[in-house]
């Protein structure tokens, strides 16, 4: 087990290269926000395709069972987590749409439920909180039960040992310091948890960062998942027949909610509507010139939000698809 050598040079030199400005943090064009919790559509639209620890900083924390909850009962809300009345969860979260997509698993769009449109809610923790407020992340090969609630499966484009699963520390809406997971391809590891660490030295605000459960693609949408993640072993969009980069653990997505995806009448998740409307700007937002966005451009990745021929304002990936 060892930590990351070298790390604090590169996240600083990262902040230098971002400009070091997110949407609600403070002065520029595009300030940073407090945290939220939900199971994320990631908004590249999908068909399913049919060891030794290394701490990077401090000791690995381990997973916890939770459950949602009523928001005014909340036993899941963290004790190191100042919980405001706004940062409550609608007990609605997690409900499946009613109306899907003709001929897809897609639900149809909705308006933004109005207590959404400015969407600053608890997380709820899905491994230990840390035990210092500083930054800390591990990296390690994936365990065997964190494989088995993945969407990794044989016949998929990266073999187990091509991947890490990372835990970082994160900031939340609601104000608090969180732990993280992430399976990522073992070739951006270092790249990957230097890009947090300057977020979380930000106060850039993350709501949920957890692994893709093997479900979420089977399962029907809620439209207001909001998951942080990486590796999810699935197809690109637009029946092209090519792997996404999620498959090989080389793109990220970022608070789909606030950062949602669009293609036509298509939008991902179904109820962040509220959130195409980018001049409008609400923390955990990513719009171009924030730090955010100059975070991955210093380490050449690229951003949907970019894209010509839809807009997939979560997405960063290494060949910029």
């Amino acid at each position: 087990m060892r930590r990351a050598g070298g790390r604090s040079a590169l996240v600083a030199l990262l902040l230098v290269l971002s400009g070091a400005c997110v949407a609600g943090s403070g002065p520029g064009p595009n300030p940073v926000a407090p945290k939220a919790g939900g199971v994320g559509r990631d908004g590249d639209p999908p068909e399913m395709a049919s060891g030794i620890g290394q701490p990077l900083d401090g000791q690995a924390p381990t997973t916890a069972q939770v459950s949602p909850t009523e928001p005014t009962a909340r036993p899941d809300v963290p004790s190191t987590t100042r919980v405001n009345p706004r940062y409550l969860r609608p007990a609605y979260l997690g409900t499946p749409l009613n109306e899907l997509v003709s001929g897809t698993n897609y639900g149809v769009a909705r308006p933004t439920p109005a207590e959404l449109r400015d969407r600053q809610l608890y997380t709820v923790d899905v491994l230990d909180p840390p035990d210092t407020p500083a930054f800390a992340a591990t990296v390690e090969l994936v365990p065997s039960d964190v494989l088995a609630r993945s969407t990794w499966q044989p016949g998929c484009p990266v073999s187990v040992d091509e991947l890490r699963y990372l835990t970082m520390t994160f900031r939340g809406f609601d104000e608090g310091v969180h732990t993280g997971e992430m399976i990522v391809n073992v070739a951006i590891v270092e790249e990957t948890v230097a890009v947090f660490e300057a977020l979380f030295e930000l106060d850039f605000p993350i709501e949920e960062m957890s692994v893709m459960p093997a479900s979420f693609w089977t399962d029907p949408p809620t439209g207001d998942s909001n998951i942080t993640s990486s590796f999810e072993c699935r197809a690109a969009v637009g029946g092209s027949g090519r792997w996404s980069n999620h498959a090989f653990g080389l793109a990220i997505d970022i608070n789909p909610f606030h950062n949602p995806y669009r293609k036509g009448e298509l939008i991902l998740p179904e109820l962040a509507e509220a959130y195409l409307d980018r001049s409008h700007v609400r923390p955990g937002m990513i719009l171009e010139g924030d730090a955010v966005v100059g975070l991955f451009d210093s380490i050449g990745w690229g951003w949907g939000g970019r894209w010509s021929s839809s807009e997939d304002y979560m997405h960063f990936s290494v060949d910029g698809r």
